[in-house]
């Protein structure tokens, strides 16, 4: 009888083997259809939330679809930090571009396999990467402007495109990781009223401004996800925007990804702009609108907007199916066919990772001026090394950003390229007015007498026993998000203790601060710090947000007793011990350092701690992580003049992530870099750069300003009088500037043809020729000038390449200009290639700014563009 049912079971088991093939060569969607399919409502509004819970009975693991790789992977521990990304835009470079976002994945690989596919991945281990950040940094002003690729809508989308190719690879049904350009759309400042601001931006300058970054990261890029931003656009939340969502993203760009709010904008929807009177409308509009992921928790409300009728359980199911399809393609499920399984936690700031850092670093610089080739510095050159932004980490590492393990401060790096016994250093003056900075070594001093303090690491809370390392740290100034600070150590348990000796440099008023980078959702749970000056405990902070300063008077330079005490057991980020200290005390100890020198070096610009995103701050010049005067605050400025009146040669190095109008520095100073916010290895290539090892080749992504007077109001979105495309007034230094220790010139420009139609594509090539004596890189420029039209941009870049050539060297550069990047849009937004005479410009920047040869050509006929 058990024999008589052996073709019974044959059959069913070939069923069944012809199943299971079938559902591998099913699509991701159909595969998540089915497994939506099989989820409560309840089950399935928790996925739409962006920590999505596991549901075991159905083998999903938890996923945090929060990452962030903005110029590294981010807030995750160890990784290679590049340079913020305005400095990678700097670059123009978008070979460079593709392998810093290949380094981004390939570590949030690596870090995620050694969780391992199908377990649980929270905030920030997953591969869902919220970058790049391709908002039009409109207005120097804006404190996240650092994260952008810079002002011109052509560059930002061509780096972008670069970026989103490495992060995702080469195979779009298996990526390495997804990225998502945000914030879509129109979205870059002011901070203050990001929540509830509404943006009354005209058509003409949404399709020719606003848009066409992200219509390149999604049409030619194919970002597998975009971010929805905060602001309204003309009184519609943009995350409930159903015409920009699905009309124009789904529609008219054929978007096939996933849509994922800014965190808590659907919130926002409710609290600040009052479009919905609750969350579960507000959620149900942003749902139907195309937003199918909540970074936040107001989705939650949709259980309650299905049963009000708000929104169908169909509207659901589609977001879901777009969220586990990518989930499929990424492979988390472990099915043991992914190519990147092999990626280990070795890849994570290799040295062939730090080597990218390097590069980025070097090919950010821009050199804006060298007065009698001041530079390269000469060898053997005595420097006099000034500045509060000489020796920080956080101007290494700007805001999100990795854990860098090895951190190069200009001070150490021209340290090692120059000789520690020919650089002589003083902070000289703080960031700007009630700003505290890192206490410097030259105020600190251990027990055996070397500059720095003691530091004893424990691997427990309550330092007993002995410490596990004891080493001397020149500096308290520390990022240790999500990493241990010694081996042996939890990352989330330790304890340390610096102490020795404070030295005031003059008798005076100080005020002593303790800076925990704060983890900013962890309810007020914080590491506990104590501060001891002459055993006199002046600072005990048990966890809470207040902030940790202290007000001393010194009567003299005698030294006195200091402790800090740090007890790290939660998810704090770090650890930095600051001062305010007298001004005429700082500016004496840089005169002296002046007087042993040849030449002075000025680490001077913006930090982190001024601009960025939504800060606590509240100064001259400064408001919210924006500011309100573009110029150098006037604490640095006070610095740069006492220098300069040595009669030394003054090279100053501007570290920031905007624009700053260093208009006496253009007057005096004999050299000037933009090293922007460079990454780990940022000052090792400051340091080649000064010493002529490396020959800076970087372009200006912005445009340096005169003035704040130059600019319209912060909150107008109108781009007339902005950026380079709209702005009539004589710049301090124009986008796309930039100097080099060599020369070029061009010759021989040719186009394909004189007399274009309508829709057809414009080739065009030129010579340039390396005519100085040493190599270098060069940024090939191109610009048209379209005919006169009172909404036509001044000029508008159309092509770039970053080339490099041995002296004396020539090469033909070619470019294709393709109908879009021939067209205009008029007042009503419509795109179309217009008749007329046109000039194209090739050279090292802007007409009028760089050597350079022009062509004029004419197109025929009238041909309207897809939107």
């Amino acid at each position: 009888m058990m024999f008589a049912n052996l073709p019974r079971l044959a059959a069913v088991l070939g069923l069944l083997v012809t199943g299971a093939a079938f559902a591998q060569q099913q699509t991701p969607e159909a595969q998540a259809a089915a497994l939506v399919a099989k989820m409560t409502p309840a089950e399935k509004v928790a996925q739409l939330q962006s920590g999505a819970p596991a549901i075991p009975r159905l083998g999903i693991a938890a996923y945090d679809w929060w990452s962030e790789g903005l110029h590294g992977n981010a807030r995750n521990g160890y990784a290679t930090v590049f340079p913020q990304a305005i400095g990678l835009a700097a670059s123009w470079d978008t070979q460079l571009l593709q392998q810093v976002g290949t380094t981004v994945s390939t570590e949030a690989r690596a870090k995620f396999n050694a969780i391992g596919a199908g377990h649980d991945h929270g905030r920030y281990q997953g591969l869902t990467i919220w970058s790049p950040n391709i908002n039009i940094f409109r207005d120097p002003r804006w404190g996240r402007g650092q994260e952008t690729y810079g002002e011109d809508p052509f560059l930002a989308g061509r780096l972008a495109m670069a970026f989103i190719h490495g992060i995702q690879g080469d195979d779009s049904e298996h990526p390495r990781a997804i990225a998502t350009p945000k914030h879509f759309v129109v979205h870059s400042g002011p901070e203050a009223g990001r929540h509830g601001f509404d943006v009354d931006v005209s058509p003409h300058d949404l399709e020719a401004t606003y848009l066409p970054a992200f219509r390149a990261a999604v049409t030619e890029g194919q970002a597998g996800s975009v971010m929805c931003a905060y602001n309204a656009i003309h009184g519609t939340p943009a995350c409930a925007d159903g015409d920009l969502l699905t009309t124009r993203l789904r529609g008219d760009w054929g978007f096939k990804g996933f849509v994922v709010s800014d965190c808590d904008a659907i919130d926002d929807e409710t609290r600040f702009h009052y479009f919905k009177p609750d969350n579960a409308q507000s959620s149900a509009a942003s749902l139907q609108a195309g937003t199918d992921l909540d970074c936040g928790d107001a989705y939650a409300d949709l259980l309650e907007a299905m049963q009000k009728g708000y929104v169908k359980a169909s509207a659901i199911d589609t977001s879901l199916i777009r969220l586990f399809a990518a989930r499929y393609r990424l492979g988390e499920w472990g099915d043991g066919k992914s190519p990147y399984a092999g990626i280990g936690m070795d890849q994570v700031d290799s040295a062939e990772h730090r080597q990218y850092a390097l590069k980025a670093a070097l090919e950010s610089m821009v050199l804006l001026k060298n007065e009698h080739a001041t530079l390269p510095l000469r060898s053997g050159t005595r420097l006099a090394v000034l500045g509060p932004n000489a020796d920080t980490l956080e101007t290494l590492e700007a805001n999100y950003h990795g854990t860098a393990r090895a951190p190069i401060t200009p001070l150490a790096g021209l340290r090692e390229r120059f000789g520690a016994d020919r650089v002589y250093y003083a902070q000289g003056a703080p960031i700007a007015e009630g700003v505290p900075v890192p206490i410097p070594e030259t105020a600190f001093r251990t027990k055996s007498g070397r500059p720095g303090l003691d530091g004893e690491y424990f691997d427990k809370l309550d330092f007993s026993g002995r410490p596990v390392v004891t080493r001397t740290d020149r500096v308290i100034d520390f990022d240790w998000d999500e990493a241990a600070p010694i081996g042996g150590a939890q990352p989330g348990r330790y304890a340390v203790r610096w102490s020795g000796e404070w030295l005031p440099p003059a008798a005076g008023d100080y005020t002593l601060a303790v800076q925990v980078d704060r983890c900013f959702d962890c309810n007020n749970q914080h590491d506990p710090v104590r501060l001891y000056v002459d055993g006199r405990k002046v600072l005990d902070d048990n966890g809470d947000d207040t902030p940790m300063q202290v007000q001393l008077h010194v009567a003299d330079q005698h030294p006195h007793a200091i402790r800090l005490e740090y007890l790290h057991s939660g998810r704090d980020q770090g650890v930095r011990l600051q001062w305010l200290a007298p001004a005429g005390a700082q500016l004496a100890q840089a005169e002296a350092a002046v007087r042993s020198a040849d030449a002075i070096v000025a680490f001077v610009g913006l930090s982190p701690d001024v601009e960025g995103e939504e800060l606590k701050i509240d100064v001259p010049g400064f408001n919210g992580g924006d500011r309100t005067d573009i110029g150098l605050p006037q604490a640095q400025q006070a610095l740069l003049e006492r220098a300069a009146a040595s009669g030394k040669p003054l090279v100053v190095v501007l570290m920031s992530g905007s624009a700053v109008a260093l208009n006496w520095a253009k007057q005096r100073a004999a050299a000037i870099v933009a090293a922007w916010y460079p990454g780990e290895e940022g000052g090792r290539a400051i340091a080649q750069v000064l010493a002529g090892d490396y020959n800076p080749g970087g372009r200006l992504p912005v445009t340096f300003y005169r003035s704040t007077r130059d600019l319209p109001p912060f909150v107008s979105y109108s781009t007339q009088g902005r950026t380079y495309r709209y702005f009539t007034g004589t710049p301090l230094y124009p986008f796309g500037h930039g100097l080099s220790y060599t020369h070029f010139a061009y010759a021989e420009p040719q186009l394909s043809t004189a007399q274009l139609a309508a829709g057809k594509t414009l080739t065009l090539s030129a010579t340039v020729r390396n005519d100085g004596g040493r190599e270098g890189d060069e940024v090939v420029q191109v610009y048209l000038d379209a005919p006169d039209d009172a909404l036509a941009p001044r000029h508008a870049l159309v092509g770039f390449q970053r080339v490099h050539l041995a002296a004396g060297q020539s090469r033909r550069v070619s470019f294709q200009l393709a109908p879009r990047q021939l067209s205009s849009v008029d007042a009503a937004g419509e795109r179309a290639v217009k008749s007329g005479h046109y000039r194209v410009f090739v050279g090292g920047g802007q007409p009028g700014d760089a050597a350079g040869v022009t062509a004029a050509f004419t197109i025929g006929g009238r041909l309207v563009l897809p939107r």
